[in-house]
């Protein structure tokens, strides 16, 4: 018999060696499945010289669980993750011959999906003034803060992705990148020679000072020289959202948000944007359509006389 804790270790290694889930994937899943089992040990099931197994699992556990979750008063979203990992794990169970799919009819809690934060294209403008002027004292720090954020516009390329690309993921002459994505697939990125230039000048100005023994060929350097991080990347963007118009989150996935809603209102065709976004269902893709139709609304009202 496999103890419960193994079993999640077990499945949370094939997560990402077998399945190709990315680190953070795996991380959160983890996490849920976690106090799923410290949930279980905490109402008294199996004991120090019997945990629990994973063979024992049953559909009443998990509900009871998500039941003191949403009593916790942890978010919907929350919820369905968890609801979601424990689906995973035990169908992994079952075609491992390891235990039940006990999981297979926990239903997730119905979540309002809100709409994605969206810079107009007014702001982005203003917030590229000021990285450009930043970047003419030749600061590498700015150079680099300018470069990502032109990457992250002209690509829309999740922050994980962005601060995984190495120099020779780029082609500055066809001025595509590859990028690798969840589920560990390739796309192949075209940027604008706004972009290009950005990362040229970084190249050639910015990341030769900051760069040594810890660089490596990571194409984004942080200030010590070692491959830049997600939260500086998060800070940057903090820093040049949080005083734009609009309401939302302010990391770096609304450049990416603001990428998609852009191309949509400039004629581009919704799964063109998915393969765009790198979005495996288009169901996912589609949110975005909800915000320029929300924009248009918006215009309508304040623009037609017989609104």
């Amino acid at each position: 018999m496999t103890t419960l804790r193994d079993a999640i270790a077990d499945y949370v290694r094939a997560m990402h060696l077998e399945f190709g889930r990315s680190v953070h994937t795996c991380r959160a899943v983890e996490s849920d499945l976690t106090r799923f089992a410290e949930f279980l040990e905490g109402h008294g099931v199996g004991n120090d010289a019997e945990p629990p197994t994973a063979d024992a699992l049953d559909l009443e556990q998990f509900r009871d669980w998500l039941w003191e979750e949403t009593q916790a008063g942890f978010a919907a979203t929350t919820i369905a993750r968890r609801a979601s990992s424990a689906r995973g794990f035990t169908a992994w169970l079952k075609n491992t011959e390891r235990g039940p799919d006990a999981a297979r009819r926990l239903r997730s809690p119905k979540t309002n999906r809100s709409l994605p934060r969206m810079v107009s294209g007014d702001a982005m403008a203003d917030i590229f003034a000021d990285l450009r002027a930043r970047a003419l004292s030749g600061d590498p720090v700015a150079l680099r803060d300018l470069a990502i954020v032109e990457l992250l516009y002209a690509t829309g390329v999740r922050v994980s992705e962005l601060c995984s690309l190495d120099i020779d993921s780029l082609d500055l002459d066809q001025r595509i990148v590859r990028v690798i994505g969840k589920g560990n697939k390739e796309r192949v990125m075209p940027f604008g020679q706004p972009a290009g230039t950005a990362i040229l000048d970084w190249l050639q100005r910015g990341r030769r000072e900051l760069s040594n023994d810890r660089s490596g060929d990571a194409l984004f350097l942080g200030a010590r020289g070692a491959r830049v991080n997600p939260r500086t990347v998060y800070e940057l963007s903090r820093s040049l959202l949080e005083h734009a118009p609009g309401a939302g989150p302010s990391g770096p996935h609304a450049f990416r948000h603001t990428a998609a809603t852009h191309l949509l209102d400039g004629g581009a065709d919704l799964r063109g944007v998915q393969e765009f976004l790198g979005h495996a269902d288009l169901g996912t893709t589609q949110i975005y359509t909800h915000v320029s139709a929300e924009r248009l609304r918006e215009t309508y009202q304040r623009a037609h006389p017989r609104a």
